[in-house]
């Protein structure tokens, strides 16, 4: 709760927003059991005209609210899995190029800009053609196009740590390399690094919308960017279909980006109520 209290509006807003959209995704089997691509009704249900239906049907009669719903737990799960997963690849091999230097740093190096030369989209891209659209796919995908920024982060502060006196007491105990890297240098370097999650977070969500509303999304889950594409056909006559799941994007990822930049403002200001 202190927590909480010592945020600005606008960290307390987007985390606010975060909350609303986990409840939404926790709760989608609760309210909306069943398939939510199933038929529910009467094809281009207007919104707020059917009790049954507040935000309306799609052309093929499916409900537009249990389908954002649910595409709010298709859409969280992804992009938070790919995001931790990029963080994690990305710290250990920052962590090995870093203590190890040498030639093992330049080959880790080498590999990691030669993934940072192509956008982590084509790369998604490439490798859902490959193997082809499902959940963990496009977790894989985006995590792989993701990690490099992390790797870099993280490298540079286990240069600057490696040579601190916490190592070399660890090197007198007899600790291993390996040991040493990741028990006492990685736990003190991942701070930098994990900084990161919130902008890797919000490229992950529009990652996955886009590969969506290409036709490369899990053909068995509801996305926010299959209903995006699926209201294209009817954009004039029922933009609703396409704006609503639109909006929900939009607000999702305002609400990362809201709550990185006040996680990222708040170890300065306790540094400044220090010094003061």
């Amino acid at each position: 709760m202190k927590f909480f209290q010592n945020l600005d509006g606008q960290g307390k807003a987007g985390i606010g927003l975060l909350i609303l959209l986990g409840l939404m995704a926790l709760s989608a089997p609760l309210l909306f059991a069943g398939d939510p691509l199933a038929i529910a009704g009467e094809p281009l249900i207007r919104p707020f005209t059917n009790y049954a239906h507040w935000l309306g049907t799609d052309r093929l009669g499916r409900d537009v609210l249990a389908g954002l719903f649910h595409g709010a737990r298709t859409t969280l799960l992804v992009a938070l899995s790919s995001a931790a997963a990029a963080l994690i690849a990305g710290s250990l091999i920052g962590t090995l190029a870093g203590f190890l230097g040498g030639f093992a740093d330049n080959v880790l190096m080498r590999i990691t800009e030669a993934f940072q030369t192509v956008p982590g989209f084509l790369l998604a891209l490439a490798m859902i053609n490959v193997l082809g659209p499902s959940i963990p796919t496009l977790i894989i995908a985006i995590s792989i196009g993701s990690w490099t920024q992390a790797a870099r982060v993280t490298r540079a502060e286990v240069l600057s740590l490696r040579e601190r006196d916490f190592v070399a007491a660890a090197r007198t105990l007899g600790q291993g390399p390996f040991s040493i890297a990741f028990r006492e240098i990685l736990p003190n370097a991942f701070g930098p690094a994990a900084s990161l999650a919130a902008v890797s977070v919000a490229a992950a969500i529009l990652i996955e919308a886009s590969l969506a509303f290409l036709g490369f999304g899990d053909p068995n889950s509801v996305t926010w960017g299959t209903m995006i594409a699926e209201g294209r056909s009817v954009l004039r006559s029922a933009p609703y279909l396409s704006i609503i799941p639109g909006l929900a994007l939009v607000v999702t990822v305002l609400a990362v980006h809201l709550t990185g930049q006040a996680l990222t403002r708040r170890p300065s200001s306790a540094r400044e109520r220090s010094n003061v």
